[in-house]
């Protein structure tokens, strides 16, 4: 037995009113529409829930045991869309931010602010995802926009704003004879072919291209890297570094999350730039994914 909210509206107003008429008006409903619902009621319910004559309206034993579950249920309904338009207003407010590590750069409060400046409820929400995920959470959904390093897999699901364009270093633990190498040159570089005999610290294979990018597959004519080790984050990278199992490219503007204690960081000549972006999914229109892509393509003009 299926009973709608509606029927039981019509049959609290009516008992609360004791009255068809006064009940219509209550509900904007005719009243013999009303009247209608209300018998249409008590043969769903095989039950008489009114006493009638022509001047007085009574609610029968029936209708008295029915009224409190009745305002209850209509309570609870009331409850439950108020607990539905709030849960819509902190969903249509709320931007997850993913991201592999801080992008720094003075990046996310720049764009917070651009946001915020056109959108005052934004809830902007950091996100932080494992570096096997190359796409910082918008492959899987977690993530609205995201913070990722170029070139993405499956590079048409998505749209995208570069933020940062910076020239990649090399992670060597200090004391290594390339640091020396770099010092002596007049632009205080290495070459790429002086590190193709290097083990290089890889992103996990689940990176797909990213990997690839990061051990500069496209400039080793061919050439298969040896991997000394496999590194999800920055700290480990940091470590595996300073313990000798590789080296590892890296962005300038990460430099400081890997570069202290026994790590050292030298420009690379003969490889390409990295190019850091805020991304979504390509059919995303959501009016805060939109405004921060806008934001991302600002900030990222100001920087070239």
């Amino acid at each position: 037995m299926d009973v709608h909210g509606r029927d039981l509206r019509y049959f609290t107003s009516v008992a609360e009113e004791l009255s068809f008429t006064r009940a219509a008006e209550r509900l904007f409903v005719s009243q013999p529409a009303l009247s209608k619902q209300i018998r249409m009621l008590e043969k769903q319910l095989g039950v008489v829930l009114f006493e009638r004559d022509r001047r007085t309206v009574r609610l029968t034993a029936v209708g008295e045991a029915l009224l409190p579950h009745a305002r209850a249920v209509l309570a609870a309904w009331q409850a439950a869309q108020a607990a539905v338009e709030e849960a819509k207003t902190v969903e249509r407010c709320t931007l997850v931010i993913g991201m592999s590590t801080s992008p720094g750069r003075g990046l996310l409060p720049a764009l917070r602010t651009r946001l915020i400046s056109r959108h005052p409820d934004a809830q902007p929400v950091l996100h932080q995802v494992n570096w096997a995920d190359p796409t910082a959470g918008l492959a899987d959904g977690s993530s609205d926009v995201a913070f990722v390093w170029l070139p993405l897999p499956d590079d048409d699901r998505y749209q995208y704003a570069v933020v940062a364009r910076e020239p990649r270093l090399v992670a060597l633990p200090d004391g290594h004879p390339l640091a020396a190498r770099a010092a002596s040159d007049p632009e205080g570089k290495v070459d790429f072919t002086d590190l193709l005999e290097e083990p290089f610290l890889a992103l996990p294979p689940e990176a797909g291209p990213l990997r690839d990018y990061w051990l500069a597959l496209d400039a080793r004519n061919g050439r298969q890297p040896r991997i000394g080790g496999v590194v999800a984050s920055a700290e480990e990278t940091h470590e595996a570094v300073a313990g000798g199992q590789g080296v590892a490219l890296l962005a300038t503007g990460n430099a400081p999350l890997v570069v202290r204690d026994e790590v050292i960081a030298v420009p690379v000549r003969g490889i390409s730039p990295s190019q850091l972006a805020v991304a979504a999914c390509k059919d995303d229109k959501r009016t805060l994914v939109l405004a921060y892509l806008a934001a991302a393509r600002e900030v990222g003009a100001t920087t070239r």
